[in-house]
């Protein structure tokens, strides 16, 4: 969840350093830090708060060295304050580090230190690790699963080695040591780390916009692999010792796409760029091409035959926002396509999953690739399925993600980019509506293939499709100064309810989601029908309740249901069909959206309730793009 960046060559690391800090705050920002060698010298500077407190601290501050170590917190272990931010060093202040991830063992390691003598000075996992290599620097221990002889000048690389063959848990590592001015260090270990190849320069970072910067060249390391970074290049090491033979790829990513363009908010940015994200999945996924005559599918998902033939069940593990985008899955893959579909949280089907069902796909839906229980909760799926008798129970895995040289693209053997490109905002806009899309794909090329819906209701979907990017950006143009205006009236609400029926119950979960993640209001999403049944008694005069009421088999339902709520005084906002008139008889506000077919509405209703969350919480003065307590990469359990 933190972010971490290194750089070894011949410029001034401190700026490099920080500028990476930059692209990666939206990995954490509760605090952040730089340690730097050279002369002899290690030098640390660390801040509470967000980058700019750490900058303030640099300012004026000489420091030429050109080998250093940087980090931005989420914090898991300790509150977020000075004493525990990244870099963590030794005793004797020899040796820092900078850590992404969890160590379990921390505390047995922490005893087992301290009776050595070693002193503590953090409430963190992370400060074991400097001073574990330390004890092994001082006194090496035996060697026994390696068949390699380490030589004198990387005695650093061997007590790393040895140090984090006894940590326990999901880690990534940069270390630099004063004792040895020319390594860099770096490990994986279950979290994101990529190294940039530049001319005589070499840099590491959680993520690749931190080195874009510099170099389009990046090799991304593997679970149990360290590397050595020096001026002469770069050696990788698996955690027995073994040399391992690597190359780097390159990146086609351009670092004009990290930047606002003129908007006030990373978020707002990414909201209007969602018709091009549309377009740009249109453009990969569908055959433009296709009529009714073609006699093919009109998807190409370049996916195997036997992934997806005679399935009989699929079940969809996700967390958050990807959750929310795989409901609507299961309501497509089930109404259009006629499969069973279960979606489960990552995080709870790691330790209570379902009993193996035959000829099920597994789908993985994770924005970033990297999210640490969806990626656990695939793995163990796909090892239980593997160690199976029975051959209708084999492993069949898709990942649908927006980074595909993302972990998960190493975990599964098949994946749907989402091409939503880098989102920075916290709060996911243009990814969600882009897994969306992903979702309309497979579901029209499993109907295809199943014969579930008929060649004219297949066509009328597509050219529905086609048509999203222009609706979308009508909704944008017709509602940006309106949604602004009508926030002012809910900066000081404290709770919202969202509600939604059928497939737009799922965005009224994410309505809801959005507002708490950006604004802080409690706010829940509900289905509309279960109003009655209970959550009704919270609504008066101070609750505002957003109800999604398009077109469709549940309209008038929902139309019905807000009635219930205006009754008990609740003031009505509704996402409903532009100039309807029942709709304007019903709600107090409305945020119209052109009329689509009922299947393809979350595409659209989702926006209104985006720039709402936006608008309240900018309006409210709060840190839109990085909301507190939250990072955008969650890579801890």
């Amino acid at each position: 969840m933190c972010g971490i960046v290194g750089y070894i060559g011949t410029r001034a690391a401190s700026k490099i350093l920080v500028e990476g800090l930059k692209t990666l705050e939206y990995r954490g920002y509760d605090s952040a830090g730089v340690a730097t060698v050279g002369e002899g010298i290690l030098q640390r500077t660390r801040a509470k708060g967000k980058l700019i407190n750490l900058q303030t601290k640099l300012e004026g501050l000489e420091d030429p060295a050109h080998l250093g170590i940087g980090h931005t917190r989420w914090a898991t272990h300790g509150k977020p304050e000075e004493h525990n931010a990244h870099p963590h060093t030794d005793t004797k202040e020899r040796i820092a580090v900078v850590q992404n991830g969890i160590i379990e063992n921390y505390r047995e390691l922490r005893e087992e230190l301290k009776a050595k003598g070693h002193q503590f000075r953090s409430d963190t996992d992370t400060e074991v690790i400097p001073h574990l290599i330390a004890e092994y620097l001082q006194n090496p221990a035996e060697n026994p699963d390696s068949d390699t002889v380490l030589t004198e000048q990387s005695s650093f690389l061997e007590a790393a080695r040895q140090a984090v063959n006894r940590l326990k848990g999901a880690f990534a590592l940069a270390m630099v040591s004063v004792d040895f001015p020319d390594e860099l260090l770096v490990v994986r270990q279950q979290a994101p780390l990529a190294i940039g190849f530049g001319q005589g320069e070499f840099f590491c970072a959680s993520d690749t916009p931190a080195i874009m910067p510099y170099t389009q060249a990046v090799l991304t390391l593997e679970n149990g692999e360290l590397a050595r970074l020096t001026r002469m290049g770069v050696e990788v090491y698996d955690f027995t010792g073994h040399r391992l033979k690597k190359k780097p790829q390159t990146l086609n990513w351009n670092p004009i796409m990290v930047e606002k363009q003129g908007f006030k908010h990373f978020m707002l940015k990414e909201i209007y760029e969602q018709p091009g994200v549309v377009r740009t999945c249109l453009e990969t996924y569908l055959d433009t091409s296709w009529d009714q005559q073609s006699g093919r599918s009109p998807i190409n998902l370049n996916l195997p035959n036997a992934l997806l033939d005679d399935l009989e069940h699929i079940q969809i593990l996700a967390c958050g926002t990807s959750w929310h985008a795989s409901l609507v899955g299961k309501y497509l893959l089930e109404q259009v396509a006629n499969v069973p579909t279960v979606v489960q949280y990552a995080s709870e089907f790691r330790y209570a999953p379902a009993p193996l069902m035959a000829n099920t796909l597994t789908i993985g839906v994770t924005q970033s690739g990297e999210t640490a229980d969806t990626l656990a909760a695939l793995e163990m799926e796909q090892t239980r399925r593997s160690a199976s008798c029975d051959e209708r129970h084999a492993p069949r895995m898709l990942g649908i993600t927006n980074r595909v040289d993302s972990s998960l693209s190493r975990l599964v053997p098949h994946v749907m980019g989402t091409m939503a490109g880098i989102e920075i905002g916290v709060a996911a806009t243009k990814t969600f509506v882009a897994q969306l899309m992903a979702f309309y794909f497979l579901s029209l090329e499993l109907a295809y293939r199943r014969q579930t819906i008929s060649s004219a209701r297949l066509a009328e979907l597509i050219e529905g499709l086609r048509q999203l990017p222009a609706q979308l950006e009508l909704v944008l143009e017709s509602q940006e100064r309106y949604v602004e205006e009508l926030s002012h009236d809910f900066a000081d609400t404290t709770d919202f309810i969202f509600i939604g029926r059928g497939i737009n119950y799922p965005i009224a979960l994410e309505g809801a989601l959005k507002l708490k993640e950006i604004s802080y209001i409690h706010a829940e999403g509900y289905p509309a029908g279960e109003m009655k049944h209970g959550p009704i008694a919270l609504l008066d005069e101070k609750v505002p309740v957003v109800a999604i009421a398009t077109p469709g088999t549940v309209y008038e339902k929902v139309l019905s249901n807000a009635q219930e709520a205006k009754a008990r005084d609740a003031r009505l906002i509704g996402v409903v069909p532009m100039n309807d008139a029942d709709a304007e008889d019903t709600f107090d506000a409305l945020l119209p959206v052109p009329i689509v077919d009922e299947l393809l509405s979350p595409v659209l209703t989702v926006v209104p309730l985006q720039l709402l969350s936006y608008h309240i919480a900018a309006r409210r003065g709060l840190d839109v793009d990085q909301p507190r307590n939250l990072a955008k990469s969650v890579t801890v359990e």
